[in-house]
């Protein structure tokens, strides 16, 4: 399955601009944070702030805060998630910020492809971020188009950063929602 207009999730992510590519890293992220203990929905919203204004002084000090709001102990998925966070670079460089959404988009992408029924083979996340979807389970096919929205609709322009919020709610709603059935299952 490619993105509506054919390509991939990795061309998106390398035809992105800075603001595309701090927007699709800062997405994954939000998204996975139900993994996390506790409610840390706001933790983000000022580095969403700055990715709005495209502003690379806010944008450092507001990943600088969520370091610290989020900082915690937890499980192993707590720790990728963590991760994720940390490897955020301080910098509002196209280079930097392209490492980092191809970083985040390949763990969300995990991440969520281990909450699916179905064990996720060897070489399937990368297989769905070059187009084919063949074995995807229904979370990790759901995240990559969550994924390839946020880039198409960013790239729109600003406005599109809404969009982008919202495909970040819906997504941290149904990975909450997953991760609690299967805390009472287990």
């Amino acid at each position: 399955m490619a993105s509506g207009n054919g390509r991939s999730l990795l061309e998106l992510i390398d035809g992105a601009d800075e603001r595309g590519l701090a927007a699709a890293g800062l997405a994954c992220l939000d998204r996975c944070l139900p993994l996390l203990a506790g409610d840390r929905g706001d933790a983000l919203r000022p580095v969403w702030a700055a990715v709005a204004r495209g502003d690379g002084n806010a944008w450092g000090e507001a990943v600088a805060k969520a370091r610290v709001e989020l900082d915690a102990d937890g499980t192993a998925d707590a720790a990728a998630v963590r991760g994720m966070l940390a490897a955020a670079p301080a910098t509002w460089t196209a280079g930097d910020l392209r490492a980092w959404a191809h970083a985040c988009s390949g763990t969300a992408l995990a991440l969520h492809g281990r909450y699916d029924a179905a064990e996720v083979p060897d070489g399937l996340v990368e297989r769905c971020r070059a187009g084919d979807t063949d074995g995807a389970g229904p979370l990790l096919a759901g995240e990559l188009r969550r994924q390839q929205a946020v880039l198409e609709t960013v790239a729109h322009g600003p406005t599109g950063l809404r969009r982008a919020r919202e495909l970040s709610v819906e997504g941290g709603r149904v990975l909450r929602a997953v991760v609690s059935r299967r805390a009472r299952t287990a």
